[in-house]
């Protein structure tokens, strides 16, 4: 003999009301399936909290509407979280080819500088002197050191165009205007 609560709590008498509404949620016939057992297993997990007297078709209702909504905001979370790592990844991913070829390139023509040039340079853009301690260390004045910086700096730039224009004459596009 059964007890009246537990005939109160037939859930399978529920399923086409389920069915239905988890259709109208999802739009699609094996979501819908999914949802409505995701919804029929939370509320066996759960049958301790319907009361006796509630309304069944409501209480299964509401967990089907919960659970759809709750998966509705991860899926969205996901899609974010998804995204954001796409978007960091294009930003932080260079071609490592393009990196190394551009370090050897301005590594070349950082070597390529006279001594005194390089040294100048390399004390202040490299080590973080002040001009007055690089002066004092290559023992040359103040002035000179600035016309050895300015003169490496216009020689790097210098090297800076005539690469550019070397890497665009090696740049060749398939199946693009040559």
């Amino acid at each position: 003999m059964t007890t009246p609560s537990r005939s109160r709590f037939n859930v399978l008498g529920e399923l086409p009301a389920l069915r239905r509404y988890a259709r109208a949620l999802t739009r699609d016939g094996g979501d819908a399936e999914d949802l409505v057992q995701d919804t029929l297993v939370r509320a066996l997990e759960r049958r301790a909290q319907f009361r006796a007297e509630g309304n069944l078709r409501g209480w299964l209702l509401a967990i089907l509407h919960n659970r759809f909504v709750d998966a509705t905001r991860s899926r969205r979370a996901e899609a974010g979280r998804n995204a954001d790592a796409a978007a960091a990844l294009e930003l932080a991913a260079e071609p490592g080819q393009e990196h190394s070829v551009r370090l050897a390139e301005v590594r070349r023509a950082f070597f390529g500088l006279p001594d005194e040039q390089r040294a100048a340079l390399h004390l202040v853009a490299i080590e973080g002197l002040s001009y007055q301690a690089a002066a004092d260390a290559l023992a040359i004045p103040l002035g000179t050191l600035m016309s050895r910086i300015g003169r490496a700096r216009a020689a790097l730039r210098e090297s800076e165009t005539e690469g550019t224009a070397a890497r665009r004459a090696r740049l060749r596009l398939i199946g693009g205007p040559q």
